[in-house]
């Protein structure tokens, strides 16, 4: 008996161990990776950026954000931990969720840190706050780029030395020009020409920097769609035996008129903790954000009685094959 329950133990570690490694498996193929009863990992997609005042260009990247309402089992989580592990998948859920439950236990006391994705930790009012690693760069079409150091360039000033002035009469002043107006208008050439010169020497590194960018970003493309790559630490294989369930009951929120008020809704319900998402524009032109979506008539129904009794009495439920 003893054995069995040190057995179990050390297996529970080893899963939990892979959690962290598992969401960061998948933040590279998925924009959310939910952590069930705790909360969900989302990647927003941003472009490349350049900081003025250290010279570095950055490559475009995924922002990592955490979001504490998305809690839900989706499956994705626990079916990677699974074949990772090569276990059941309710003990890839059992193993989940202890480790949670660890997760919540050093939160009261301590800040979580989760490798390569960040560290949580509660504010006075109770609510967790995350701050993103940025140690990997989650977006697969950037591997390989890295931020790029520019050096400054430092503008020279052109100094002119005035000879000494020889004095002079007033007849010479009738035939020639005094020798420091010279100096002067020789001066104000030389550092127009510089002006000149240096607007122009910026516009030309500009240009090359975008362009030896482009050239770099074409080439990494070019490499992730032919080369092999040789990783240490490769993905394993996912083969499940899982029938693939297909969800044609929708429990309808709302039709609206403007993608943006179909976009608004259903950042809503995501917030509210639902697996909502947008079906696409009806034959009236209307675009549809369903609550969630079932594989069976008997679960769909279930469902909207409780959203009718806890959040909108106007939901209905649309039937609809994709």
């Amino acid at each position: 008996m003893r054995l069995t329950i040190i057995l179990l133990t050390v297996f529970y570690i080893f899963v939990t161990m892979t959690t962290a490694n598992c969401i960061s498996d998948l933040l590279y193929r998925y924009e959310c990776v939910i952590v069930p009863n705790f909360g969900g990992f989302v990647t927003n997609e941003i472009s490349a950026k350049v900081n003025h005042f250290t010279h570095t260009f950055y490559p475009p990247s995924k922002q990592l954000t955490f979001n504490s309402h998305l809690q839900n089992n989706d499956g994705l989580l626990a079916n990677y931990v699974a074949a990772t592990n090569k276990i059941s998948y309710s003990e890839a859920l059992e193993a989940i969720e202890k480790e949670v439950d660890s997760w919540k236990l050093l939160l009261n006391t301590e800040q979580l840190e989760i490798e390569n994705i960040g560290s949580l930790k509660l504010n006075k009012e109770r609510k967790l706050i995350f701050e993103p690693a940025n140690s990997l760069n989650y977006l697969t079409s950037s591997f390989g780029l890295g931020s790029y150091v520019s050096p400054a360039i430092k503008r020279e000033v052109f100094k002119e030395k005035i000879k000494q002035l020889e004095p002079f009469s007033a007849k010479e002043t009738k035939h020639k020009t005094p020798a420091f107006i010279k100096y002067a208008a020789t001066a104000a050439i030389l550092i127009a020409l510089g002006t000149v010169g240096w607007t122009e020497y910026q516009k030309i590194e500009y240009k090359n920097l975008v362009a030896e960018s482009e050239v770099q970003q074409k080439k990494v493309e070019k490499t992730i769609q032919e080369a092999t790559f040789v990783i240490t630490n490769p993905l394993p294989a996912i083969t499940l035996n899982i029938t693939k369930e297909t969800y044609n009951y929708h429990i309808i929120a709302g039709a609206f008129r403007t993608p943006e008020n179909a976009e608004k809704k259903l950042r809503q319900l995501l917030e509210k903790g639902y697996n909502a998402k947008i079906l696409g524009v009806n034959k009236w032109n209307l675009t549809e954000v369903a609550f969630e979506s079932f594989a069976t008539e008997n679960e769909a129904i279930n469902k909207m009685r409780i959203i009718h009794k806890t959040e909108s009495e106007d939901a209905w439920l649309l039937v609809k094959e994709f």
